[in-house]
């Protein structure tokens, strides 16, 4: 998933000239290493369930606030970004990431499952941040016709993130399983045994906090090499009268709802996985399958990002919608491997929603697209939202399959986006 900044796109494309490949490159680097780390929060959530024997609604704590960084740092990421311009706004978000990364060792020194919450904020911040220079970028280089095409194609290299980080996550974080599992220890012996299984999840964000620095100076040696840059001045909260528009309200509620689907779905995926009915696998062997799911988004990017050069968006949009209910359905009602692989192909109709939603939304906005943008980041809150919710019913039902009704319930409604936006030519939403 990915988000823009209160910054529309200008004629800056025309002058970069043959700097535009190599920023092309930056740019598809960035939404590749904030989607592998958004990407490894399904990793943990399990491997936090068990060593705090959380339930869900708990766990789910860890999606909660990660995302809530969208609501809390969107706006005032993107007016950052604003004042000091996109490549040192890039450095700043990896900067703020790598704090966050080093976060994870106090928390695991005191085995204290809010010290991770709050290093998990941290991180996210950063990534809000990095994600708000990303899209203009991306829409700066390059002309207003192919724009929907263009951010699908680079929502594959976030995916690409995404597949490859919970694989190697996966085999570092729940590898190494002890024999003994936290519900049947308690006082000192409890503590002892969080410490050493929290290890690896620290030495692997302490690899990618120096990994974000090495990025960091990188990009601040080519911090000049943006020409053209040009940031229009505005109110933080202007872009909230937008919401009166329906296409644009409904639009941003919509990615509010698809963010919230799919990362409650990715959420899932492991506990999903793990239960008898489905493969009945241990959580580092269903970790591996987090990047089918994940997978599946990269290479329909690729894929939708030519089909929506030469079909309607909005069709095509509803089309994945449907395609994705129906999966959670089959999957829910049935077993074993159809029902885990059911549920690992919704990443497939995921593929296009955020880029579709997002330029469907905000098409034609003018000297407004500024201010729309702003509500963008906000909505992306649904990641905290929805999925919490999602573990609430899950624990009070006692089933995941139940709870993987309120996700259909958000495609469902962009399912009606995408046929409204199909019938309604922008000018008149």
């Amino acid at each position: 998933m990915a988000v823009t900044s209160t910054q529309a796109p200008d004629r800056a494309a025309s002058d970069q000239g043959s700097d535009a490949p190599e920023l092309r490159l930056f740019v598809m680097a960035l939404f590749f290493i904030f989607g592998g780390i958004t990407s490894l929060n399904d990793v943990i959530i399990p491997k936090l369930k068990e060593l705090f024997t959380l339930n869900y609604t708990q766990a789910m704590l860890v999606q909660f606030c990660f995302f809530t960084a969208y609501l809390v740092i969107g706006i005032p990421g993107a007016q950052l970004v604003k004042k000091i311009g996109y490549m040192r706004g890039a450095v700043a978000g990896l900067l703020t990431m790598m704090v966050g990364c080093l976060l994870f060792i106090p928390a695991s020194q005191n085995a204290t499952y809010g010290l991770f919450l709050f290093a998990l904020f941290v991180l996210a911040s950063g990534v809000v941040i990095v994600q708000v220079v990303a899209n203009p970028l991306i829409s700066l280089l390059g002309p207003a016709k192919t724009v929907h095409s263009r951010l699908t194609f680079a929502q594959a290299f976030n995916s690409l993130g995404t597949t490859i980080f919970p694989r190697v996550g996966s085999a570092l974080i729940l590898g190494g399983l002890a024999t003994v599992t936290a519900s049947e220890l308690s006082g000192p012996a409890l503590d002892a045994y969080r410490t050493a299984e929290t290890t690896m999840i620290v030495r692997t964000y302490t690899a990618l906090a120096i990994a974000l620095a090495v990025i960091a100076l990188a990009v601040f040696l080519f911090r000049n090499r943006l020409k053209g840059e040009h940031h229009e001045q505005s109110s933080p909260l202007a872009g909230f009268t937008l919401l009166k528009r329906p296409r644009f309200g409904l639009g941003a509620l919509c990615i509010f709802l698809y963010v919230g689907a799919e990362v409650a779905i990715g959420s899932l995926v492991v506990n999903y996985l793990m239960q008898s009915h489905v493969l009945g696998v241990s959580d580092s062997e269903a970790g591996k399958y987090i990047m089918y799911y994940w997978g599946g988004a990269m290479v329909g990017r690729f894929i939708g990002s030519y089909i929506l050069r030469i079909m309607s968006p909005g069709k095509i949009l509803a089309g994945v919608a449907i395609g994705a209910i129906a999966l959670i359905l089959i999957s829910a009602n049935t077993t074993g491997t159809m029902s885990a692989y059911s549920l690992l192909a919704i990443g497939l109709m995921n593929s296009i929603m955020f880029p579709t939603i997002f330029s469907l939304a905000c098409e034609q906005l003018g000297d407004r697209a500024a201010d729309g943008s702003g509500i963008i980041n906000i909505a992306i809150f649904g990641g905290a939202v929805v999925p919490l919710a999602t573990g609430v019913i899950a624990d009070a039902s006692g089933s995941l399959a139940i709870a993987l009704a309120l996700p259909a319930l958000c495609y469902a409604v962009i399912v009606g986006f995408g046929l409204y936006a199909a019938r309604h030519p922008a000018s008149q939403g």
